[in-house]
């Protein structure tokens, strides 16, 4: 697998370049019958790019809630059914859905410090869990260059609840899937720039890949063995739990995230 640049854009000169981030993988099977339908009912395909872009954003920020699927290498159709999804499966998602209405995007993945899931993640598997743990991002080509749109991972429920359970903190806050310097004002919505949620937890870069697949053929993920088994068939269900528990608080804020 070649790793891309980070700077390296594509241009439309040359069509292989432009292929490869359009290329549905197995993790990205955007050819599922369950995508398909869902992208005519949107009618995502025929928006102008911008908007075309940021409803497809919203739809896997707001209406795919953030959640711990059993698996990072889970198919995009398989995170669009269960209905949630953290950082890695919501990106894949997002890709797919990306790529089968033309929009080329490309795999950025990373570390993060497993501080910023404290809260969300607690207990026994907190302590099991590794000091740092595999995350991404999407990066969209848009007008010619990449935006890294990270800002999806939490569902607008999830970050209001957080925002009335720490009504004083306006800046820098870390914990329950939150590593930001504006934690009263996120930069999470598509307005054509960057998006970050989790961004001030990154500890190593990982660089581009063209694809979730090629990224967890390099780097594999978060857990094996046994507590790989303990997360799928227990602790990411009293995780969600958690995470429900917090959404359920939720009331509409009166502010403009940008």
């Amino acid at each position: 697998m070649r790793r891309i640049s980070p700077h390296h854009l594509f241009t439309s000169k040359a069509g292989s370049a432009i292929d490869k981030y359009l290329a549905e993988t197995p993790i990205l099977n955007y050819t599922h019958p369950a995508i398909s339908s869902l992208i005519q009912e949107q009618g995502w395909r025929s928006s102008p790019e911008a908007e075309k872009i940021g409803r497809i954003y919203d739809f896997v920020k707001d209406e795919v809630l953030f959640g711990y699927n059993e698996a990072d290498t889970l198919r995009a159709s398989d995170v669009l059914r269960e209905g949630y999804g953290q950082c890695n499966t919501k990106a894949s998602l997002f890709m797919a859905l990306l790529r089968a209405v033309g929009v080329p995007c490309r795999f950025h993945g990373f570390t993060i410090d497993k501080r910023l899931q404290k809260g969300a993640i607690d207990g026994l598997f907190y302590r099991l869990t590794p000091e740092e743990i595999i995350h991404s991002w999407v990066e969209v080509n848009y007008n010619g260059t990449w935006v890294n749109l990270e800002g999806l991972i939490l569902d607008q429920r999830y970050l209001g609840s957080l925002q009335k359970k720490f009504p004083a903190c306006e800046g820098s806050f870390c914990g329950y899937g939150v590593a930001t310097d504006n934690f009263k004002n996120p930069h999470v919505n598509w307005t054509g720039g960057d998006t970050y949620i989790q961004k001030e937890g990154i500890a190593r870069n990982f660089g581009v890949y063209d694809s979730p697949d090629d990224f967890y053929r390099d780097h594999g993920e978060n857990l094996s063995g046994l507590k790989n088994l303990l997360f799928k068939h227990l602790f990411r269900h009293l995780m969600n739990r958690n995470l429900n528990r917090i959404r359920a608080d939720y009331v509409p804020l009166n502010t403009n995230q940008s």
